[in-house]
């Protein structure tokens, strides 16, 4: 590991969140508390932190986590220091996702271990890390915010959760399937669409997901790329597709492109049009 320290404090600011990204060798945490959760993986090395009266070592996939008011120390746990990546949602956003899952307004989530090891959970944060760093991702990082604070309430939150069926599943999933090819250009949230069927964002991805095979930001995705084919084999500039489609960047429409077609859209477009 490099022997430099540095760190970056990032803010999503649709969802309102706060995450921090570092590299420490030296540099270690005083006794302290945050009025915020604190959900954190390890990516290399050990990390050690006090809480209570024990002392917990973290290695690389190692998840920490922490309630609000909970007082903790953080350091290197050897000389070789260590990179992390913590996330800071909020008391309000924790209630927020218990009322969309159905726990009572009482029982407030509350970790009930502050070091815990889960190789799929540690693989969901860093995908929720990388869809929060990129102003792409805005659907998918909403949902997989959602996605994983749910995961964590229901792993590590004591807390049991019993999805209920109303009935308009189906009628939901269609909506949000027509209301997604209608505007697929559009900078569509996972917000808009919960208000459109009037379900929760929490079991509207439980729903779709479960119904379509995929959550509706993947399903949005794939919908982009159908039109972005339907556009080139009419003969449309590459550099003007991206855009018509809703994508934000060139860059992450090739790189989606490729991944469904299988093949970059230039490729495609000469493929396709070789006149």
């Amino acid at each position: 590991m490099s022997e430099k320290e540095w760190s970056y404090l990032g803010h999503h600011q649709q969802l309102n969140v706060s995450y921090l990204q570092a590299q420490y060798r030296v540099h270690g945490f005083p006794r302290h508390s945050h009025d915020y959760y604190v959900v954190a993986i390890v990516d290399s090395g050990l990390q050690a932190f006090a809480h209570g009266h024990n002392r917990h070592v973290t290695p690389v996939d190692g998840l920490i986590l922490l309630n609000p008011g909970e007082v903790h120390t953080g350091e290197p746990a050897d000389e070789h220091g260590f990179r992390y990546r913590a996330l800071y949602p909020t008391a309000a956003h924790m209630a927020l996702l218990a009322e969309d899952m159905d726990i009572p307004a009482a029982q407030v989530p509350y970790f009930q271990k502050p070091r815990v090891d889960d190789v799929q959970m540690a693989r969901w944060l860093r995908a929720l890390f990388i869809a929060l760093e990129n102003a792409d991702h805005s659907l998918e990082a909403e949902s997989r915010f959602c996605l994983t604070l749910a995961q964590l309430i229901q792993r590590f939150g004591g807390q049991p959760v019993y999805t209920r069926k109303n009935g308009h599943e189906h009628r939901a999933v269609r909506k949000v399937r027509e209301y997604i090819h209608a505007h697929y250009a559009d900078a569509i949230s996972l917000a808009q669409l919960s208000e459109h069927v009037h379900f929760s964002r929490y079991y509207l991805l439980h729903t779709f997901r479960e119904a379509i095979g995929m959550p509706p930001y993947q399903y949005l995705e794939s919908v982009r790329v159908r039109q972005a084919q339907q556009l080139l084999m009419a003969g449309e500039p590459l550099v003007e597709v991206a855009h018509q489609v809703g994508f934000s960047s060139q860059s992450h429409f090739t790189r989606r492109f490729k991944q469904i077609i299988g093949v970059p859209p230039g490729a495609y477009a000469r493929q396709i049009n070789p006149h």
